[in-house]
């Protein structure tokens, strides 16, 4: 099991990076195209994230090596990537062009496969010791400062990285509507995957 693990995480790691390369290169070689628009996506993040998670657990897999502190942040990767493949399923599917996703295998790597990679993992390879919601409660964090940075930057650049972020769609009331929308749905998943570990560790 440790073998398939390791190859498992490897591989997918791997292709999530090449994947985020590609893309990258691709929009290098247009003349609008900005690298720091680029790795402002959550999307970009989220799945960087997941691929070096992937690859650290790949290791931990082949060495059977645990971490307390590492399965929560393996929790995180996760989540967002949770996030990811269903606010693009919900909000953002056509928008390939805005998103800058536009080679359609990349897309379908960031958006479709790696949200499903990341909590099959889970599944099949829980943290070693129970996640309580108030653990898991931290991995919020990086949403909420996104949020933040995201509205900042945008306000001074004109540029936001998700239409549903855009205060011109309808002003900020929207903007605020369609974030504690998001941010509800956000701590129902976070409840939901620590809860995993505990289903896991009772079955």
């Amino acid at each position: 099991m440790r073998y398939f693990l390791a190859l498992y995480r490897g591989f997918f790691g791997i292709l999530t990076l090449a994947a985020v390369a590609v893309q990258c290169a691709q929009g290098l070689q247009q003349d609008n195209f900005q690298l720091s628009n680029f790795f402002s996506f959550f999307t970009i993040e989220s799945n960087i994230l997941a691929a070096i998670i992937l690859m650290i657990s790949a290791y931990g897999a082949w060495a059977q090596k645990r971490n307390a502190t590492f399965a929560l942040i393996r929790g995180a990767a996760v989540l967002y990537m949770v996030t990811t493949g269903i606010v693009y399923a919900l909000l953002l599917s056509g928008l390939e062009v805005s998103l800058q996703t536009t080679i359609p295998w990349v897309n379908t790597v960031l958006h479709y496969l790696m949200p499903i990679v990341l909590l099959v993992d889970w599944l099949i390879d829980p943290p070693a010791r129970r996640i309580l919601f108030k653990q898991a409660a931290v991995w919020l964090v990086f949403p909420i400062l996104y949020l933040i940075y995201s509205l900042i930057r945008g306000a001074i650049t004109g540029w936001y990285p998700y239409p549903f972020l855009n205060p011109h769609n309808g002003g900020y009331g929207k903007v605020t509507v369609v974030s504690v929308v998001i941010a509800a749905a956000v701590m129902g998943l976070t409840w939901l995957i620590a809860r995993m570990t505990r289903l896991r560790r009772t079955a």
